[in-house]
């Protein structure tokens, strides 16, 4: 038995009524069909949607198509992606389109204190999907109920992962039941999970390109008040990495603005509230203040790479470190720096800088350094190399940034005292990954070092990172731009002679200038406290 949905055009008598077994019920007319609101908000996921489309409603739908085919359909979709990227989204709109019994399991919420309550509340949840069939069971935040179970310490995680894995294959009737799990640490899930007969297909729910984030936000502007100025297709092009979930918050942030510059004309005691701010209207200054404010779930402790121009460049001018490019990508990022004004960079042997520049500006950029993915724990180290990869692929295009880049990648066999050869796999992982790097994910790659001597050969190599760039110390012009850079906010006596402090700090890198700009700040400040001490005890 499945519940059948009616809409109620009128009833007898009155407005209000209760369903009882001696109510009759008439149908008259052409079936109505619901307004799928689930379906109007799949703006940015068009493309995966079709896709689950084809493993969900057909088997639920016409399972025969399968058999007649001999094949099994498949049992179960494991849905991955950035936090806010509309995995549920997704699951509650197929469920709403195939007419299907939802049933949505909350990973944190299976788990009890007590002994064997959480697998039975997991048991539960299959035995009422199997009596409400066809049926969808989504279970949300997955990796919470089933890690790898090597890597738990907690004995009831264990039996939930072999409860799940034993209803998994013991359904019967699977024809019209299907799986859906959700997670946004696809590499935390027990590997048992993820193989044929039981998670099938695996669906990356990844970033919203420009298209799909203009469409995501036409939905959540639709019921605001635009003014003429705001271009939403300028707004898409600026919300590279945002997923629905930012875009949403990026509405709901632009719209409060038109408000709060009217507060000074609203009357908080006052039960009405002037036609003025009531027709206030949301124009573009508002949401490019609400993108200063916002941070995207895709790049969290990210920023943006016209944000990451100003330190990049300075630690190409200025620092001494060796930067190193992936040669397939190298002379993109090359012609991008020589627009921004990188020495030793000619645009004549450089063509399309326009159009490189204006692509790289809307690439994303993370940066890793190198010890943070290092951990105590075995095999975790490989795993973040792993996680980091995997972010950069979703993310794309982007640029990756390796800081201290000789510290995962000394040359193998040199770690005395390394247990377990704990650098040597991290190292492994990394040229794996590397190598991994495909046409369709625009990933970039740039590692610093101060040490290129201890550098595994192994990716210096042609293919991975066979082009080096040598970075020296800062000339004369650049020390004067640092010193102007490092005072323009502090308040400067005129007899300081910036050029002439650019001569005497020959062989000084950006951070001891930047150093020495701090301690004059520093010693300014001791001296008119002094003075203003002095004063008050006159």
């Amino acid at each position: 038995m499945r519940s059948v949905e009616f809409k109620v055009v009128d009833t007898d008598p009155g407005e209000c009524c209760v369903v009882a077994p001696d109510t009759e019920i008439f149908c008259e007319g052409e079936p109505i069909k619901r307004e799928d609101k689930e379906r109007l908000n799949e703006g940015g996921v068009r493309k995966q949607m079709a896709q689950i489309r084809e493993l969900v409603a057909l088997p639920l739908r016409h399972p025969q198509l399968f058999k007649s085919i001999g094949v099994k359909p498949p049992k179960g979709i494991l849905l991955y992606g950035q936090p806010g990227s509309g995995k549920t989204l997704i699951a509650r709109a197929v469920a709403n389109e195939t007419g299907a019994f939802f049933f949505l399991i909350n990973g944190p919420e299976i788990m009890s204190k007590l002994a064997g309550q959480s697998e039975s509340n997991l048991r539960k949840a299959f035995e009422e999907a199997e009596k409400n069939s066809s049926s969808i069971i989504f279970i949300d935040e997955i990796d919470s109920i089933a890690p790898k179970r090597e890597k738990t310490h907690v004995e009831v995680e264990r039996r939930i992962v072999s409860q799940l894995l034993t209803l998994l294959d013991g359904h019967k009737s699977r024809a019209h039941v299907i799986i859906m799990g959700a997670t946004n640490r696809p590499n935390s899930i027990d590997p048992a999970l993820r193989r044929f007969g039981r998670f099938d297909r695996e669906v990356d729910i990844g970033v919203s390109d420009e298209v799909g984030s203009l469409e995501v936000l036409q939905i959540h502007t639709k019921n605001m008040k635009l003014a003429e100025d705001v271009d939403l297709e300028r707004v898409a092009k600026d919300t590279h990495g945002y997923v629905g979930a930012d875009l949403a918050a990026l509405c709901t942030e632009a719209a409060p603005q038109c408000i709060r510059e009217k507060m000074d004309v609203i009357d908080l005691e006052d039960e009405t509230i002037d036609a003025e701010v009531l027709n206030s209207m949301a124009i573009s200054e508002h949401f490019i203040t609400a993108l200063g404010d916002s941070n995207p779930s895709a790049l969290r402790e990210t920023v943006s790479l016209v944000e990451a121009t100003l330190p990049l460049l300075e630690s190409l001018k200025f620092s001494p470190r060796v930067v190193m490019y992936l040669s397939k990508n190298i002379m993109d990022v090359l012609s991008w720096l020589a627009g921004c004004g990188v020495p030793n960079v000619s645009r004549q042997e450089i063509g399309g800088l326009d159009n490189v520049k204006r692509e790289l500006q809307q690439a994303n950029f993370i940066s890793a350094k190198g010890p943070e993915l290092l951990t105590m724990w075995f095999g975790e180290s490989e795993a973040n190399v792993r996680e980091i990869l995997d972010n950069a692929r979703q993310s794309a295009s982007c640029v990756l940034f390796f800081d201290e880049l000789d510290s995962i990648a000394t040359q193998r066999g040199s770690s005395v005292g390394d247990a377990g050869g704990a650098a040597d796999r991290v190292l492994n992982q990394l040229l794996t990954e590397t190598d991994g790097m495909t046409a369709e994910k625009t990933v970039f790659i740039i590692g610093a070092t101060n040490r290129p001597d201890i550098i595994d050969l192994a990716l210096l190599r042609p293919g991975r990172l066979d082009q080096s760039i040598y970075i020296p110390l800062t000339d004369e012009a650049s020390r004067l731009q640092i010193f102007k850079a490092c005072l323009r906010k502090s308040p400067i006596s005129k007899d300081v002679d910036l050029a002439a402090l650019a001569r005497y700090t020959r062989g000084f890198s950006g951070a001891d200038i930047t150093e020495i700009c701090q301690r004059a700040c520093k010693y300014a400040i001791r001296q008119n406290i002094e003075k203003v001490r002095d004063f008050f005890q006159l």
